[in-house]
């Protein structure tokens, strides 16, 4: 069936210049979908053009990070925030994906961060983050999910709009608010740090097992703290599920690749 990373960074600079490797290691560990998530109009394109490239195994998914939705009006009122990618204004990332969301595989990642952003833009990011789920419902794509303590805020919005197609990747809150995700009908993907994480554990051993995906989030989250993620390393997190489950990896491959063609509707 093949396993499938939900969540890549392969445009990142610590992976784009070696795309070539870290794709057949990929194929190697029988990754078969990867899903490359943008994260602003100049991102997306980079994705749109590693899809064309590798068309076998890497899926698209467009999306407008939630610190870049508001990061022009952060700098403009003196908010720093470790970023060295190019800015654009919410009208630019919303255009763009509007623009391209029947191109893509998915619309993500988007969501709520209130970690970096400072309340008084909040209003300002949700306003956005409404707009780009809107146009995934519109064009039936699945939306991915990134939010950082306002998980609660963004469950709230997704559920008030009525959307049903939503993974979250590497969830950060607590476990028993991941629980009422799964129980709304929406999706987790864990990442490959999971043997090294508690929450992350616990996820495994609680959540639905029909609500959960595989995920990376490479080059971050990497099974050893410091190292470099790639997607080849899904494989060791589904061995670790297999552990929890007690069950074999290839039980828990049938579960997630199940999982995700109920999600996006495609086997992987």
């Amino acid at each position: 069936m093949g396993l499938v990373d939900v969540h890549a960074h392969l445009t990142h600079k610590r992976l784009a210049p070696d795309e070539a490797d870290v794709l057949a290691r990929a194929r190697a560990a029988g990754v078969t979908t990867i899903i490359s998530n943008g994260l602003n109009p100049g991102d997306n394109e980079r994705v749109r053009a590693l899809a064309a490239r590798a068309p076998d195994i890497v899926r698209p998914a467009f999306g407008f990070y939630p610190v870049d939705t508001v990061l022009m009006a952060m700098e403009a009122a003196g908010v720093e925030y470790p970023r060295d990618d190019d800015l654009y204004t919410p009208e630019e990332g919303v255009a763009w994906v509007r623009e391209h969301v029947e191109e893509a595989f998915a619309v993500g990642e988007i969501g709520l961060d209130g970690y970096w952003v400072p309340e008084e833009f909040w209003e300002a990011q949700e306003a956005v983050f409404r707009e780009l789920v809107s146009l995934a419902m519109e064009a039936d794509k699945p939306v991915i999910i990134h939010t950082r303590k306002r998980e609660r805020r963004a469950l709230e919005v997704l559920q008030e709009l009525g959307v049903q197609r939503v993974n979250w990747h590497c969830f950060g809150s607590k476990v028993k608010l991941a629980r009422r995700i799964a129980e709304a009908g929406h999706y987790l993907s864990i990442p490959a740090n999971a043997r090294k994480s508690g929450a992350f554990t616990r996820m495994l051993e609680t959540l639905p097992r029909d609500r959960i995906l595989l995920e990376t989030d490479c080059p971050y989250l990497g099974p050893e703290r410091g190292t470099r993620n790639e997607p080849a390393n899904v494989l060791g997190t589904a061995h670790y599920a297999a552990e929890l489950w007690g069950c074999r990896v290839e039980d828990v491959e049938a579960q997630v690749a199940e999982n995700f063609h109920r999600l996006f509707g495609v086997d992987p």
